[in-house]
């Protein structure tokens, strides 16, 4: 019965596509199979000094860090952060977490983490939003990788304008003391996975990684789902 009602529903309203809007086939879920074909792998995730770790070097401290995909102007990648971030795609955030978590588990260097710790959104971007994105990344990474998520250790207190409507060098001064540490105890002795979605100027994880340093004996690796550009 609930498979001929599933079928029912999806012949009256059927499931598209995030990214190319075509009908969703047997199997697929929020993405069809040539779009996830068409992503746009960096293949960082089991090489050191790639770009994501260049773009953050000298800047804070960490110990692994990447980005799985290309973000480019109409490519796939970018269709597909939209849905999350503008669309309301939740199931779609918690399906490319997956994604990443099996990156991750695949490159071996990041199996010594402990605990994933999304970058917060402020609570009114999230009451607009209805999620935090980053957030639900964590939870599908979780699935795959068997780990901890941690939402209340760090906070985004000040509230601040979409990143990508600033200017490259406006970035930094946008989010600069914008968050704050709520329950450090949670982090001490901890190697923690910070995420985000997108990896433009590295201004936002930067600020979140000042507001972490001082807790005693913390580690940190970085991972986003994507970069822009290239």
């Amino acid at each position: 019965m609930r498979s001929f009602l599933d079928s029912l529903l999806q012949t009256i309203l059927p499931c598209t596509c995030a990214s190319c809007g075509d009908v969703l086939m047997p199997g697929e879920k929020q993405i069809c199979i040539n779009c996830l074909a068409d992503l746009a792998t960096t293949r960082y995730t089991g090489h050191n000094d790639n770009r994501t770790e260049r773009l953050l070097s000298g800047r804070i401290a960490f110990a692994n860090a990447t980005s799985i995909f290309f973000f480019r102007h109409g490519n796939t990648v970018q269709k597909v952060v939209h849905a999350m971030k503008f669309h309301g795609n939740s199931d779609l955030c918690l399906l490319m977490g997956r994604q990443m978590g099996l990156d991750l588990l695949a490159s071996g260097r990041f199996d010594d983490i402990d605990l994933l710790v999304p970058v917060p959104l402020h609570w009114w971007r999230r009451i607009q939003r209805g999620y935090n994105q980053s957030e639900l990344l964590c939870r599908g990474i979780a699935q795959v990788m068997q780990r901890e998520v941690n939402t209340r250790a760090l906070r985004r207190h000040r509230y601040t304008q979409q990143q990508s409507l600033q200017a490259s060098l406006d970035r930094e001064a946008n989010v600069q003391d914008a968050f704050s540490l709520r329950h450090p105890e949670d982090l001490v002795g901890r190697h923690i996975l910070l995420v985000d979605d997108v990896l433009t100027t590295g201004a936002t994880i930067s600020s979140c990684c000042q507001a972490l340093n001082g807790v005693e004996g913390l580690t940190v690796s970085i991972a986003t789902l994507c970069i822009a550009g290239k």
